[in-house]
């Protein structure tokens, strides 16, 4: 279906798709299980070869606990929202303790967020440009090597919350099709992210909250506005506009779903319990000051970037230009993907080259949110939930960065700059004064994808987001453990926790409490023992003892074993104040061993 909107230059055609459109064919199975496939390879391939312990022992030494019956909040501090540790826990009550099993999980996610990136952005191109199917392909490539679950390839809360604010989006698309159902369906989605992980999660529900009620009161202001322009069919304010009746059904599947969340959590962990150390707790050592929040948009690349895309768009909207100013244009709009290209001919070392990859972020953001804007202003009289969309998308991205900044966040949410980057293509070809359906959008997409997908993988393989784990060179050495089939990684850590792992088994009684430091190993996953002390990772965000309550919880918790590791992957020790820490707690015991990379203790 073709509807119109506006008149003379701010005509916008709009191609809404039907379920015929959205019916999958030959080539949609070919090009999704394309995608899937080669997502999954580079997750194989990652784990085939490396493994960061101590995130990967915090996410699954927590979840184990959880399997054993252990209630977060009430029984143990925890600083992250429970979805990510539950469902680790279910796999592993269903499965059993083997770690390939959790390679499988997320190899199935990161190749499911590739595709559920795809449809959603050739949902989006698809209403207002030609070429959409091959312009979403074309988006959705670089995701091969920018998934989810490829930078970082284990189990993870950012991961994880990623691919449900993707189910949740692919839902919000297909809330308006006058089904309360679906809208409530949509709401409740939207609510999953929050569980994942606190600062994506709670942005992106209070942007569709806030997207709901501007709908909302839209819909108030054109029923009590005197009779004048004649609204768009379908658009807000028809008679039988079928998004009419989507807000509140989506307001109504978010008041439900987090109500039933709040009784659950009440009859399980508490609900004071869950807020204090998700909200306040995490709030205090997280949250990072708002100048630092503001610092990626000071990246010293835009005061180029940024007037080269302006003079760009100059030369493409002028009507007399000719050909020559628009070629000049396209150069000037290619310039800042030209140099990110030619960064890897530039810079030898990964980390020079990943800082030019993060600086097209910045760019893109800005450019993304002035396409919203554009793109929201030429379709006024058609305001839909999926025109404000892009809003909260921008929301969610720019919440995601508060906790680490570019760096260290964005490995799991290129899927969402995707999605963006469609909004800003349709709205180039606005700006530039080009009907949508003549926009040569195939041209620029493709610079872009090329672009991402070389850059992207050179990211990837290069590991600079890992780099705080030290990876020696050499093959990958693997556990003689069955537990931890599927386990690799370079250097002698596997072999080192092998041997603790044979002299607990043999001098270590099954039920003593045991305190590791700083419980960088799977070593309750491994073992099966029940963890008797409230911390297993001793970092800076999830041990809120000092070293005198740490001293006083071995005593008071029955510790009868200290373990320390000496060989740590990291490549700086992340234990807070950690002279201390030893000096407090070592005085209560004795040595018992020295291994290869542990010292033992026995109290």
């Amino acid at each position: 279906m073709v509807t119109a909107a506006g008149a003379g230059s701010d005509r916008v055609l709009l191609y809404a798709p039907g379920a015929a459109q959205r019916r999958w064919r030959l080539r949609d199975w070919i090009a999704g299980l394309g995608l899937f496939a080669a997502t999954a390879a580079v997750i194989l391939w990652q784990n085939a070869h490396l493994a960061v312990l101590w995130d990967l022992s915090y996410v699954l030494d927590t979840a184990d606990r959880m399997a054993l019956g252990q209630i977060p909040y009430r029984g143990f501090p925890l600083v992250h929202a429970p979805l990510t540790f539950l469902v680790q826990a279910a796999l592993i009550r269903l499965a059993g303790h083997v770690y390939w099993h959790h390679i499988a999980y997320v190899t199935a996610m990161g190749g499911l967020g590739t595709v559920l990136a795809w449809r959603i952005t050739l949902e989006t191109l698809r209403e207002r440009i030609q070429h959409a199917w091959i312009l979403a392909l074309l988006l959705a490539t670089p995701l091969a090597v920018l998934g989810i679950y490829c930078i970082f390839p284990h189990p993870s809360y950012d991961c994880d919350c990623a691919f449900w604010m993707l189910v949740a989006i692919w839902a919000l698309q297909r809330a308006e099709s006058g089904s309360a159902g679906r809208g409530f369906t949509a709401g409740a989605l939207t609510c999953v992210p929050l569980f994942f992980k606190q600062n994506m999660g709670l942005p992106f529900l209070a942007a569709v909250v806030g997207a709901a009620a501007v709908l909302l009161i839209a819909r108030s202001a054109r029923r009590t506005a005197p009779h004048g322009r004649r609204p768009v069919p379908g658009g807000l304010g028809s008679p039988h506009a079928p998004e009419d009746r989507s807000p509140l059904a989506l307001l109504s599947g978010v008041a439900v779903t987090l109500a039933l969340a709040a009784l659950t959590l009440h009859f399980t962990t508490g609900i004071g319990n869950c807020l204090h150390w998700t909200i306040r707790i995490a709030g205090q050592r997280r949250l990072p000051a708002f100048r630092d929040m503001l610092g990626i948009y000071l990246d010293p690349s835009l005061l180029w970037t940024l007037p080269c895309i302006a003079a760009a768009l100059v030369l493409l909207g002028r009507t007399r230009g000719g050909f020559p100013s628009r070629i000049f244009g396209f150069f000037l709009l290619a310039a800042p993907f030209a140099a990110t290209l030619l960064s890897l001919l530039v810079y030898q070392d990964a980390d020079e080259r990943g800082d030019a990859l993060l600086a097209l972020w910045p760019l893109l953001l800005i450019l993304a949110t002035a396409a919203a804007f554009w793109n929201l202003y030429r379709r006024r009289t058609a305001l839909t939930l999926r025109t404000l969309l892009p809003f909260v998308v921008l929301v969610a991205v720019n919440g995601t960065l508060m906790s680490q900044q570019l760096w260290g966040s964005t490995y799991a949410i290129w899927p969402l700059l995707v999605l963006l980057l469609a909004e800003t293509i349709v709205a180039l070809g606005a700006v530039t004064g080009a009907m949508p359906r003549a926009w040569p959008a195939p041209g620029p997409a493709m610079f872009i994808a090329i672009t991402l997908l070389v850059c992207g993988g050179f990211y990837t393989a290069s590991e600079e987001r890992l780099s705080y784990a030290q990876f020696p060179a050499g093959a990958a050495m693997r556990s003689a453990y069955p537990q931890l089939a599927g386990l690799a990684m370079p250097g002698e850590y596997l072999p080192d926790f092998d041997e603790l792992l044979r002299y607990a088994s043999a001098h270590i009684p099954f039920d003593d409490g045991l305190i590791l430091i700083p419980g960088e190993d799977l070593f309750y996953y491994a073992t099966g023992r029940v963890p008797r002390f409230p911390v297993l990772l001793f970092d800076p965000t999830t041990d809120v003892y000092s070293p005198q309550q740490v001293a006083a919880l071995v005593r008071s918790r029955g510790i009868h074993w200290l373990i320390v590791k000496r060989n740590l992957q990291l490549t700086t020790d992340a234990t807070p104040d950690h002279a201390n820490l030893l000096a407090a707690v070592e005085r209560e015991f004795t040595l018992a061993t020295r291994l290869r990379g542990y010292d033992v203790y026995r109290r």
